[in-house]
This record gives structure tokens, sequence and C-alpha cells, in this order.
């Protein structure tokens, strides 16, 4: 949305407001979410073509992209077998050679469009030099008519098309929007605040551009506009792609800071900063001192939970960095006020483990731990009670000073808590805006406290939770085992299966992780399939078996075996990405790598080296498709969480990388959280300046 467009400015009318759209033709560019002249002025073009000299088709070079020109000399579809659809194909001439397009789908409307004699552009590369062929290429037909200059001899953009839209029509009607509208695209206030007088095109050529620029180089909006689809150079392009990525980052930032204002305006903070009575004999009992960074990090947290404004902190550290006991201090800083806290991870593994480490910690200090779960949940006296599936719908009242341990049953609407001073979520990628804000609403504007051990590229870190205050644990505890990772193809697996048994008789442990539960039609390898083959390979060692089927009774056992060394090797899917910590496992193999995303690998491997011995993560993958070998080698070149993060999101996008779970993924059209860092700050402090 442009930043000055309201209801009534011209930007907003209909799209049939452009000369060349009648109802017919806007049916058609509504399948490409075209319906206002923005819309259209907006519409990115995903190539462009030089088109002030071609090359010949006698200079075409095998596997090089390039457009020509020439006419038809002879078209027709070719078939082999009887009833079969064969193949359309013409012969393209332009005086220097000829050259064949070919599409494998031959369609009715095809004879009637690439007719002989008529002049086509195409674009494509050859494979072959005998004879010189395309194959779906892209074409374009030239028409002798008063808008050619708008087709050839010019840079031109190739835009997204539908049906019923050539990329003539495209071109045509955006260069009619821009000649009737141009001067109703200005600046926005916050523009005028930033550059002042803005430059034009010409006053801030590409040639002063770099990757970073000043602000007060980029064009005024109504010249990146036109820049975007008609440059003058291919330099021009992403010169005005920054300026409009500026404009919807300002806009984003405007609406993330407008929020926090507003929530810090209405809220008035519990205060929470304790009073040191628990913490100092639980840091006592710890049994190992705070790293210089969760000391850092906790000041943050006591200055946050003592403030005016309701603590909103999103914590982010390595696996194994320690987030776990910072988020202990946290909540006895809130119970030291007289607070309960709820702690929400997203499985029962993960929240059994909290459990655990909490119950050891804190009831030694008097202060109550309870669970609540889809299975589970603890009673006053502290013992379990089993659920029959169905939500208690009677409210739950509990003491003050006690902290709630669980996963979404948190969420359900017959679990109260009153008196909520602290919530904190845990793993919080895997959960949704939606789900932090509910348990959030539980109570009177409780603190709020996020955790991941995934750690968050800085650009979604300034988008995606701009609403948050971000701390870093970025020091690892000292006495941790070395970890080396290893990328194997399948035909070394007997090598691995030894090695892995020489660790497992010198007393160590080890995982298995395969992709899927059971066997599919992608031909990745099943836990349920490989069972029983593992427990043959691996004897007389236990073998355990672990995914999200198995029901939460049978997981406690096998989890609980596994830490006390009377299962060997667990045998899982990613469901113990999160939530497993047993320092006596140090192999972990990991087959069908390729299928995992890097921090999911990243995860994956944090369950190993969480003790003193030196650890081993092995990836098995034997795809060659381009890309896959150089994503799985960051996993042996670095064990930094923030590094692979930020590979992560290069190959794979922010959509892929946050998942489904993460609704608030923003949908840019000219921004790109893989690499416009430095425009994402800048956003910032504009936004900022906009607001005071």
């Amino acid at each position: 949305m442009l930043p000055t467009d309201n209801k009534t400015s011209p930007l907003a009318a209909p799209i049939t407001s452009v000369w060349g759209v009648g109802s017919e033709r806007a049916k058609n560019l509504a399948r490409l979410d075209i319906f206002t002249v923005e819309d259209l002025l907006l519409h990115k073009p995903r190539r462009y073509e030089d088109r002030r000299k071609f090359l010949s088709i006698r200079e075409l070079k095998t596997g090089e992209p390039a457009t020509v020109r020439g006419r038809i000399i002879a078209a027709g579809q070719k078939t082999w077998k009887k009833g079969a659809r064969g193949m359309f194909e013409c012969v393209l001439d332009d005086g220097t050679a000829h050259l064949y397009l070919r599409w494998w789908q031959s369609q009715a409307w095809m004879a009637d469009y690439y007719v002989t004699g008529r002049e086509f552009l195409a674009f494509g590369k050859i494979e072959s030099l005998r004879p010189r062929t395309f194959e779906h290429p892209e074409t374009e037909l030239l028409e002798t008519d008063a808008d050619e200059f708008i087709h050839v001899n010019r840079i031109v953009p190739i835009h997204p098309l539908t049906e019923g839209i050539t990329a003539r029509v495209m071109r045509t009607l955006i260069w009619r929007a821009l000649e009737k509208f141009e001067t109703q695209i200005t600046e926005s206030e916050w523009a005028k605040l930033q550059f002042g007088a803005m430059p034009s095109a010409s006053q801030a050529k590409p040639s002063t551009f770099n990757l970073q620029p000043s602000t007060s180089l980029l064009p005024s909006r109504a010249n990146a506009v036109r820049m975007i689809h008609f440059p003058e150079e291919l330099t021009d392009v992403e010169f005005a792609r920054q300026r409009l990525a500026l404009d919807e980052f300002v806009e984003l930032q405007i609406q993330i800071q407008t929020r926090r204002k507003k929530f810090e305006a209405s809220a008035k903070a519990l205060s929470c900063a304790g009073d040191n009575r628990l913490i100092k004999p639980f840091l006592a009992q710890l049994g190992f001192k705070l790293t210089n960074a969760q000391t850092r990090v906790l000041r943050e947290i006591r200055a946050d939970m003592g403030g005016l404004h309701p603590m909103r902190r999103l914590l982010q550290g390595d696996v194994g960095s320690g987030k776990t006991a910072v988020a202990a201090c946290a909540a006895l800083m809130a119970l030291e006020s007289g607070f309960n806290v709820a702690l929400m991870s997203p499985t029962e593994i993960l929240a059994e483990q909290h459990f655990r480490n909490f119950s050891r910690w804190l009831e030694p200090l008097g202060v109550k731990v309870e669970m609540q779960t889809g299975s589970k949940k603890t009673g006053e006296d502290g013992g379990w009670r089993m659920e029959d599936g169905k939500n208690a719908r009677s409210s739950i009242l509990h003491p003050p000073s006690s902290i709630f341990i669980g996963t979404h049953a948190l969420l359900t609407g017959g679990f109260d808590l009153p008196k909520l001073g602290l919530v904190i979520i845990d793993e919080q990628h895997k959960f949704g805006v939606t789900q932090r804000e509910q348990l959030v609403r539980k109570g009177n504007y409780p603190h709020l406290l996020v955790m991941t051990a995934t750690p968050i590229p800085r650009t979604l870190g300034l988008t995606l939770y701009g609403d948050l205050d971000l701390s870093t644990i970025d020091e690892l505890p000292p006495g941790r085992g070395s970890v080396k990772t290893f990328i194997r193809v399948a035909d070394k697996l007997p090598k691995v299966w030894e090695f892995i048994r020489q660790k497992l008789a010198e007393g160590r442990q080890a995982y298995v992780v395969y992709p899927r539960v059971e066997e599919n039609v992608d031909g990745l390898k099943a836990v349920t399939k490989e069972f029983d083959s593992l427990k043959t390979k691996l004897a007389p060692f236990r073998v355990g078996l672990l995914h999200g089927r198995v029901k939460a009774a049978e997981k406690e056992i096998v989890m609980a075996d596994f830490r006390a060394n009377q299962i060997n090797v667990l045998l899982a899917t990613s469901l113990i990405e999160v939530g497993v910590d047993v320092p006596n496992a140090t192999v972990m193999l990991i087959e069908n790598a390729e299928s995992f995303g890097l921090a999911q690998l990243h995860q994956l491997r944090g369950r190993i080296g969480r003790g003193a011995h030196e650890s081993f993560c092995i990836l098995i993958s034997d795809v060659k498709k381009p890309g896959s070998q150089d994503r799985l080698r960051v996993m042996e070149e670095t064990t930094d969480g923030f590094k692979i993060a930020e590979e992560d999101l290069k190959l794979r996008g922010p959509g892929e990388l946050l998942g489904q779970q993460q609704s608030g993924v923003p949908q840019f059209r000219f921004g790109d959280l893989r690499g416009d860092i430095a425009l994402v700050r800048q956003a910032r402090e504009i936004a900022a300046r906009c607001l005071k």
C-alpha cells in the first residue's frame, strides 16, 4: 500500500479506470490480485530483457539464455502416435540462421497464433546446435502500432501473467497507468521527514548507488515506480526496488511501533522485580556459575519486570546456552513478588523436562511446581492424575507463588490461574502469535518472556518480532564437549554403524533420526519400518522407539529408560529436536538429512555435546540436486546457530524457515528479508521519528 493512499486517492480507483481495461480484462487481472490502479502499478516484474540490441540466431551459445527476433517461416503440430497430443513446432528465421521453437503440449490456439509471416521475440536457451532449438520458450508477437516504442529498443519488463493477459498487454496497461496517475504518487509525510526535497532519478543516478545506500540518494517514489517498470539501465532496477522496499518496511514498522505505543499507554506493569530471597539460594545450589551473557540478560529482564510497562521480551540463545536457568531466575522474580508464573512448551516431552528441572530446582525453596498437559496434570497433592481425554471445565485455582508448566492445555477455557505475573513461552516459533496472546490474556497484563533456541536472523527479528525487545545469550557455558559434524553417503553406512557400536561399547548413547513415522511414496526412511532392522543391526545394545504417535505414557517410559542408560540407542523422528537433555548421548545419526531444514538439523545436533565427552553428528544424504550438498556443508563448517540461521534464511526464505505455525510472516512485493537488513534498520529509525 502506498503510504499516502486512502480511500479517496485516485490510486485506489478500480482497475477499469485504466484505458483498455473492461469487465472481462478486469476479471483476468483479478487472478493476479490486481483490482486497483495501485495494484497494477505495484505489479513487480519477474525479470527484464534488454531489447536495445538482440543476438542473432547464429550467435546463440548453448546453455546461455538469450532473446532473439525473427519471422515464422513454418509452423505446425507433430504427432507420433494416433490420438497423442503431440508437439507444436515453429521455425524462426532472422536472416542469419533458423531457430526451432517447440512446445511438448500442443494447444489448439497455437496454430492461430504462430502464423507464417508474423514477427516474434523469443526468449530461452538452446541445449544443442543441431538444430538450434528453444524448448517451451517465452514469446511475444511484435506488432507495428503506436505503442511499439514501449516493447522494443529499450529495457522492457517481463511481468507475471495469467490467461488472457499477454506480456505486451500488461506492459501497455502499466505504461498507460503511469502516464495518467504518475503525478498522484506523491511522497508521504515520513518521506518528507526523512528525505527533505526528494532528488529525481537523474539527480541520484545508480552510479552513486551501493548495496547499503544512504536513503537520501534513493529516488522519489514516483520515479521509483517508473524505474521498476521501465528502467533506463538495468542498474536502475535495484535502485528503485530499494526505495519501494523501504516504503514497505516503514509502513510495517509504523504499525508495529504504534501497536507497542498503544500497549504501553494502556497497560500498567505489575511490580515483579523481586527481592532476591529465592534467587540467591537458587544460584547457590545450582551447581554452576552463570555466564556473563546470562547475567547480562537477567539484568535486562529485572529492569523490565520492575519497570512502568509490562515486559515484552524475546530471549534467544543457541542450543545449550542456558536459557532455562535464565527463565527460572525470571520466574523466581515474579514468585518473590507474590505472583504466579505460567510456562508453555510446544511438546509434552519438553514440558515434562521443564517440570523435572524446575521441580528439582525450586521445590527445595518451597515453590510449588505444577503441570498441565493434554494427558497429565498435577493435583494439589503433587501426584499424577490421568485425564480421560476431555478438558476439565471447572476452574482450577492455585495458591500464590506457584509455577504452572504445560503445553497448549494451558490455553483451555477451563484452566484459570489468578495473579498471573509472568508468562514464559519456550520455542516460541512453534506457536502462532494468536496463541501467545491467548495465554497472556489469562492475566491482567502479565510480563511476557518468549524464548527460542532457533536463533532468529536479524531482519526477521526486526520485522516479525519488532514489538518485542531482544535479549541474546551469545556465550556457551564452559565444560561442554566439542561436536564434530560429517556428511556421508548411504554407501558408507556400514562403517558408520561400526563406529556407533564402538561408542556404545565405550558406554556412550546415540540418537538415530529418520524423517518419517511410516513409509511414504517419497522414499524417505520411516522409524516404524526400520525399527526391527535397527534392533538386529545393533544387538545386543537396546534400541528404543519414539515418535509423535506413541502414547504419552509410553513416551515417558522410553525417555526415562534412555536417561537411565537402560536404552542405548533412541530411534526417533524430529520430535526430539527440543526437550531432550541426556549428557551421555554423544552420537547423532540423521538419515535423509537433505529433507530437514538447517535450523532443524542444528536443533537435532543440539541434543548431543551436552556433557563433557566429544560428540559426533553424522548426516547421511545421497541427494545430488543443486544446493543440497552446499546446504549440508554449512552444518559441517559451523556450530554457530546464528550463522546457520542467516544461511537458512538465504536458502529457504522467511516463510519456509518459520513454518506454517507462524502466521505473522509479512508479505512484501519488493522487500527481501534475506538481504535488506540495512533498509529494515533505516525503516525502524524513520518510523520512530515519524511517530514522535
